[in-house]
């Protein structure tokens, strides 16, 4: 509401007085029901303050895991919201799980770039960076962390300090007894980096079958499994909280 809606309504203006008219916004997280009311409330404010005919009504969609039930529970509550998108429930077996998987802009023009939200596990983590995951003694995976592009990897016998993205509590030393880096780049792009060549199916399938192996017991279950750990490095722990606070909009209160 600080950032995300004035910004869409500072373009929207500016295109209306080129003779263009934006369609809407879509509500991806947050509170949908109430979300979209505030959002109407601002897109009225702006049509009553500005004079734009029809601002008021502009186009509100809502996804997000979007199935009966919520839908129902949006209806009770009162909402806003226009239109809905859905796929995850509408496509995919419930029984069989869909892996949630959106691709985020990390850099630009060599520009670190970070995406805000008020429900932190949508931030994203920016900058250019390279992934390992390192091994404990008895051969399994322990946790994952991810470096910055030009930090030094991780070493064997090394102790190194693997740090949550968000969460300043949640840290704990490693000293890996193997590393193995896992991003591999398959498509060079502009980059002149070298790529290499995507393995066949089969191989892609017996890599997947090892790794599962080499993952704990308690990792694997299937009622209540222990979440996997994927880190970050303490400096890109900093970097990730200084361009945080940088770019969070500040609030003002009257």
């Amino acid at each position: 509401m600080r950032s995300g809606i004035p910004n869409f309504c500072a373009v929207a203006l500016a295109l209306n007085e080129l003779g263009y008219k934006a369609s809407g916004i879509r509500l991806d997280s947050g509170d949908l029901a109430y979300l979209s009311v505030q959002v109407r409330k601002f897109f009225c404010a702006v049509e009553k303050e500005i004079g734009v005919p029809g601002f008021s009504r502009t186009f509100i969609t809502a996804s997000n895991d979007l199935n009966e039930e919520t839908l129902d529970h949006l209806n009770k509550q009162g909402h806003e919201v226009d239109a809905y998108g859905i796929g995850t429930y509408l496509v995919t077996c419930y029984s069989q799980a869909a892996l949630g998987c959106v691709f985020k802009l990390v850099e630009i023009n060599s520009q670190p770039r970070i995406k805000l939200s008020e429900d932190v596990s949508k931030v994203s983590i920016p900058c250019k960076k390279r992934c390992f995951r390192l091994y404990g003694k008895e051969g399994y995976a322990l946790v994952d962390i991810m470096t910055g592009e030009n930090e030094p990897p991780p070493k064997i016998g090394e102790r190194i300090l693997c740090r949550h993205p968000f969460n300043e509590s949640k840290r704990a030393y490693v000293v890996p007894q193997n590393v193995e880096e896992l991003m591999k780049c398959y498509w060079a792009g502009k980059s002149g980096k070298l790529r290499e060549e995507l393995p066949p199916l089969k191989k892609i399938r017996d890599r997947c079958m090892q790794q599962l192996e080499q993952m704990r017991p308690d990792h694997m279950r299937r009622l209540n499994p222990t979440p996997y750990k994927v880190s970050v490095s303490a400096k890109l722990y900093d970097f990730i909280h200084f361009l945080w606070l940088n770019e969070a909009p500040v609030g003002e209160l009257q």
